[in-house]
């Protein structure tokens, strides 16, 4: 039994004045009001089911338990699911019933709860895990994340959180200000997994299953395989043992990218190998690859309110 930490009323005060995420909005979530997310204080999401197309270790056999949330603090302008990040599909939900979504899918054999985009929930979510642990959740909890996080928003999952995994999409600012509008990305993405690696300590494994540690993503985009392979290097340097580094090829090119020629296009094969085979060759050996054909659309699930209602 959990001693509760948090309260709604701590929740609500941080809606009051919203700077959980490196936007900083200072809007009155409470009120109705929303920031860079679009989001106002009511939790929303658009999906909750068993999700099979994670890293081996997080989605196994049975799937992974991921509950997809509505909105996004990035924003970035290639998003795969734009249709959720943008705000305009979801269902509100209270942090009870988020709590028996979790109930739920650990009941469905799920290997672990995945919070997929939950930044700008993490109040809410923090009390839905709470009561959750309160009432027999035992599996794992995943945190899936951009990247672009505050530490001090992390701190309030410590204990919480098992495994997290988020993206480290540039170690560039010129490259994070032009698709993502957030110059600020790079260094603010190091040091949110500098915190995920100090709460999580090395990666635990039961089987061929994760249960504690970081596993930092990055998806390669066209053109960028000088970018990617610096990426890779840094996170290998800086980390070595410490964390699994996931390299993506599933970008898929999204309507509307006239504005951005270079990105309209898959990622060759090519390119991709080439940021594999750089990554082996400086001797990066925790890592997840990807092969055959992912850039598909069918590879972004249906996000119909699946497990919510």
């Amino acid at each position: 039994m959990l001693e509760n930490q948090y309260t709604r009323r701590w929740m609500e005060d941080l809606m009051a004045d919203c700077r959980l995420c490196p936007r900083n909005c200072h809007v009155n979530r409470l009120q109705g009001e929303t920031g860079y997310c679009g989001q106002n204080a009511g939790i929303r999401a658009a999906r909750a089911a068993l999700h099979f197309w994670e890293e081996p270790c997080i989605s196994g056999e049975n799937g992974s338990g991921a509950v997809f949330f509505s909105g996004c603090a990035l924003g970035c302008v290639y998003c795969q699911n734009r249709q959720i990040s943008n705000g305009s599909v979801g269902e509100q939900i209270s942090e009870e019933r988020l709590a028996e979504i979790f109930l739920a899918l650990q009941d469905q054999k799920a290997l672990n709860i995945n919070l997929v985009t939950a930044g700008h929930f993490v109040p809410q979510t923090v009390l839905a895990l709470q009561i959750a642990k309160n009432q027999g959740l035992q599996i794992p909890v995943v945190y899936n994340s951009s990247g672009y996080e505050r530490v001090e928003t992390l701190r309030m999952l410590d204990g919480l959180v098992d495994i997290y995994l988020p993206d480290l999409k540039y170690v560039n600012s010129d490259c994070s200000e032009k698709y993502s509008a957030a110059p600020d990305y790079p260094q603010i993405a190091k040091a949110a997994i500098a915190e995920m690696v100090r709460q999580t300590g090395k990666p635990g494994f039961s089987g061929e299953q994760m249960t504690q540690g970081v596993i930092v993503r990055h998806l390669v985009l066209p053109g960028q395989v000088n970018a990617a392979r610096e990426t890779v290097r840094w996170l290998y340097e800086t980390y070595r043992e410490k964390i699994y580094i996931s390299i993506l090829n599933q970008y898929t090119p999204v309507p509307g990218m006239g504005k951005w020629p270079q990105l309209n296009r898959k990622v060759t094969t090519e390119e991709y190998d080439a940021v594999v085979d750089y990554a082996i060759d400086i001797g990066v050996e925790q890592g997840f690859i990807q092969e055959g054909e992912t850039a598909e659309e069918s590879f972004i699930p249906a996000f119909d309110l699946t497990g919510l209602i």
